[in-house]
């Protein structure tokens, strides 16, 4: 068995006799405890007086929420049982009665709630959090050798190791991190919700996560204004784990060196350790000097919020009634200890390691089975040499330009030495590299595959049609009215993302429209799902051909009213110059000047009355190149369908009229252009429609321009379908180009 690795600086104070133990109540904790508890919602209020200096979230929250708790009288009473339990085990271990030098090695599980914004942290930061905990769990810290002269030789080796856990609770293999993508991330004020959408909607396991088994740490965009908080050893319940920020987690990524610790804080109360100044959450209250932290070797104190070396706030000789000190002499406080909130943590004292160590051989809350062999073995953290599972891997982006590159990362779990990626259309095809880059040079949709080896198993993970490579874009001025469309879903020229997947998308719409009958609609009305996101975002558009002076402009109209009149909902509009490598707001309509009316039955805009005309005119230089792209996102909140139409881009002030000169007429004229099925291991269909009857050729070519097939048509007037076979084409990516006169339209499709 591993023994404890001690800090060997000599100690120069000595303490007197072991402060009495008061039961801790207002520790940094969960507002769940029991499932009386579990349906409170707090309110938002932030306390200026709870932030570390420059910040502007909460260190911590939960002493609100744990005495709101504790009204409840049978939350009380088992509160109390459970602090009889935890002072024998404290005694136990004070008396000698435990092994000291037992490793307690925790599993752990990151929970990361995301809606594909920051929040969903890379698996390098969770390690690197992981990383940072077990460094300041086992005094490994350069900065514990650098403390204040009273507290040299006190910094302590707690002990305790975090390993991410591989099992789930069904003994299936993962990672030891589970994603959920769901809204709710940033509204935390309910942490049950955001947890019970884990358990519902994580891409491992669906279902519960004992706490008596493994430390849930849940990642949040927002929970509740905090930066991070827990709960005492109360309950086995999955929600007795740590709530934190994002970029609370680690010291890479979306955190930082400063605020890398909170990790370490948290996980000091959930093992059962109150802030250095006692049970309470307000750092520099004068009467904090009559509380205690239940920990006989951290001098009295108010606390701090920022690296304050000299402050000594209390006079540890004379001690509050009821609070016995330990020390000889008056000394300054704590500053750099773990659980205070200044800038310069980096220790925990013996004191400190006695109660988190009580806390795990205590049978409250199940801590003494989550570091037994039985439930190392049932998580997977049991040390055992790490085997392949699982070959996975992430894109940094999946719709690009031609000429653009796409980095890919392994995901794979839980050990993988080696790696063939096989990158179909890309440049190079192949690579053995981890994490490769590389450059899509062609128009199409491409699969990519890695096959994953430890040198014993190997797995495969492959990823079809992921890669879309959009061809050149459209030219101005650019006209959509969806007439001529008989889907969105398919095609080059539209693409939709439901990040809440409800299935509530964009979508074609016909029966009205601004112009002629045929629209977008968001059937937010049937959306149940407060913060619910939807897009719908354009294929490629040259603007180049607008050169400064010139303005560009963007214009569409809308029909939109809203459900009650207490709703208040969003609509963006977002731009990219770059094909999609960064993308930034130019235009939000929201609340009221979205829409002031309501309407309690769905929404149907019944003439053009019924519509809003929206000229964006902030597409500015940046955007004025070959690869801009935009898309429409709206933000839901129970409202009513959002309607779309008449999307017109030209050079040149807003106009209520739509913009069309300069297009060429005859290829404006050959709309709704569609191949399906794509791909195809058969039969091709092509759907256009023009306004009258005219001579159309049909060309497929292969991607090095060798032409496949020709045909002529005699097309009508209206919607025409063309039949054609493609058997006799070889598997690959084929260009198809329908021409009338002088002017053709091509889309692409895949031949399986």
């Amino acid at each position: 068995m591993r023994t404890l690795r001690r800090c060997t600086i000599k100690k120069l104070v000595k303490l007197k006799t072991m402060k009495r133990f008061y039961p801790s109540v207002l520790i940094c904790l969960t507002l769940f405890l029991t499932p009386s508890v579990f349906s409170q919602t707090p309110q938002r209020t932030l306390d200026p007086t709870n932030m570390r200096d420059g910040e502007s979230v909460e260190y911590c929250t939960t002493h609100k929420k744990m005495k709101e708790a504790l009204k409840d009288p049978e939350v009380m009473k088992e509160y109390i049982q459970h602090q009889a339990v935890f002072a024998e085990a404290l005694q136990r271990v004070k008396s000698g009665a435990v092994e000291k030098d037992v490793i307690y090695t925790i599993p752990v599980v990151f929970h990361i709630l995301h809606n594909n914004g920051p929040e969903n942290i890379s698996r390098d930061q969770v390690l690197n959090a992981i990383s940072i905990m077990n460094r300041d769990y086992a005094c490994l810290n350069a900065d514990a050798n650098n403390v204040a002269t009273p507290f040299q030789g006190m910094p302590a080796n707690i002990g305790i190791q975090f390993v991410l856990a591989t099992k789930t609770p069904t003994g299936a293999c993962f990672s030891g991190i589970t994603r959920t993508q769901n809204a709710i991330t940033s509204d935390g004020s309910d942490g049950t919700a955001q947890v019970n959408a884990i358990v519902a909607g994580n891409d491992v396991y669906q279902g519960q996560w004992p706490g008596n088994k493994y430390l849930n740490i849940f990642v949040c965009a927002d929970i509740g204004g905090a930066a991070g908080y827990t709960m005492t050893p109360f309950s086995s319940n999955m929600k007795n784990g740590i709530f934190v920020l994002h970029s609370y987690v680690g010291s890479i990524g979306t955190s930082s060196v400063m605020t890398s610790r909170t990790l370490t804080h948290e996980a000091g109360h959930w093992f059962n350790l109150e802030h250095t100044w006692g049970p309470n959450n307000n750092p520099g209250n004068a009467s904090s000097c009559a509380d205690d932290d239940s920990v006989d070797d951290t001098p009295l104190c108010i606390g701090v919020t920022s690296c304050q070396l000299s402050a000594n706030t209390c006079d540890d000789l004379t001690p509050a009634s009821g609070v016995s000190s330990s020390w000889t002499v008056d000394v300054i406080d704590n500053v750099e200890n773990y659980m205070d909130y200044s800038y310069c943590s980096k220790m925990f004292t013996p004191g400190q390691k006695d109660r988190m160590r009580a806390a795990l051989i205590s049978s409250v809350a199940g801590r003494n089975n989550v570091w037994t062999t039985n439930n190392l073995n049932f998580t997977g953290a049991n040390g055992a040499t790490p085997t392949l599972c699982k070959a996975d891997f992430l894109i940094n982006q999946t719709v690009i330009c031609a000429g653009d590159s796409v980095s890919f990362t392994d995901a794979s779990y839980n050990a993988a030495t080696g790696w063939t990626w096989t990158l179909t259309g890309a440049t190079p095809s192949t690579s053995t590299t981890q994490n490769p880059t590389v450059m899509y040079s062609t128009p199409g949709i491409y699969t990519v595959s890695l096959s994953a080896t430890d040198g014993t198993s190997t797995d495969v993970e492959t990823k079809t049609q992921v890669i879309h490579v959009l061809p050149a874009g459209a030219s101005l001025p650019y006209y959509e009215s969806f007439e001529n469309y008989t889907t969105l879903n398919g095609l080059n020229n539209w693409f939709v993302y439901d990040a809440n997947n409800n299935n509530n998308t964009f979508s074609l719409y016909t029966g009205t429209g601004y112009t002629g009958q045929k629209c977008v609609k968001l059937n937010n009305f049937s959306e149940t799902t407060t913060g619910s996101v939807d897009e719908l975002t354009s294929a490629v558009i040259d603007m180049s051909s607008i050169v400064a002076p010139q303005i560009a402009t963007l214009s569409f109209r809308y029909s939109y009213k809203k459900k009650t009149a207490a709703n208040s909902e969003t609509l963006k509009i977002i731009a990219t110059g770059n094909c999609g490598g960064t993308w930034v707001t130019r235009k939000t309509i929201s609340g009221t000047t979205l829409g002031s009316l309501a309407s309690t039955s769905a929404w149907t805009p019944a003439s053009q009355a019924d519509w809003v005309t929206v000229h964006v005119t902030t597409i500015t230089t940046a955007y004025l190149t070959p690869d801009f792209r935009f898309k429409f996102q709206f933000t839901g909140s129970g409202g009513n369908n959002l309607y779309l139409d008449d999307i017109n881009i030209y050079s040149g002030a807003p106009s209520d009229v739509i913009v069309t000169a300069g297009l060429d007429e005859q290829s404006a004229l050959i709309n709704g252009l569609e191949v399906y099925p794509n791909p195809t291991d058969g039969e091709v269909n092509v759907s256009f429609s023009i306004p009258t009857d005219e001579n159309v050729t049909v060309q497929i070519q292969d991607v090095s321009g060798k032409l496949a097939q020709t045909h002529a048509i005699k097309a009508n007037s209206g919607t025409n379908l063309v039949m054609m076979d493609a058997k006799d084409l070889s598997s690959g990516l084929y260009f198809l180009t329908i021409q009338m006169g002088t002017s053709k339209k091509t889309v692409q499709f895949v031949v399986k």
